[in-house]
């Protein structure tokens, strides 16, 4: 009786595990959608100017590296530094953007750190040197 019971257990969740549907998946272009709206929100983050520096790769394997001049709601403009060529980007046709311009905030907090380490040295070496004297 046990093995029966069992055997139909099995089989009962076997037969609904394999016939389950992802839930949430959603179409391509919703998924899309998505990520173009995730491109839209990192580059306008970063901003616009000479300082907002992108490495973009798009979807046809075009690769773009430079700042970016404008950012508007469907597209992006990348200027080429050395060429000064303008490029201008629709959001869908981004495959990776990787920015490396970094905020005040990171720029005053290495500092501190550098200044942090500096301090520790001179710490350490004057330690060093009061120890070597006796």
């Amino acid at each position: 009786m046990f093995k029966k019971l069992l055997t139909l257990a099995l089989v009962a969740v076997f037969v609904h595990t394999s016939s389950a549907a992802p839930a949430l998946a959603g179409t391509n272009a919703e998924k899309e959608a998505r990520f173009a709206e995730k491109v839209k929100a990192n580059i306008l983050k970063l901003g616009t100017g000479p300082d907002a520096r992108v490495h973009v790769k798009l979807r046809d394997k075009t690769k773009l590296e430079g700042y970016i001049s404008e950012a508007g709601d469907d597209s992006f403009v990348v200027v080429n530094s050395k060429t000064n060529v303008a490029t201008t980007v629709l959001y869908p046709q981004v495959k990776t953007v990787k920015g490396n311009n970094l905020s005040t905030g990171v720029w005053i907090a290495i500092g501190v750190g550098v200044v942090i380490l500096v301090a520790g040295i001179i710490v350490l070496l004057a330690r060093h040197s009061i120890r070597n004297s006796f």
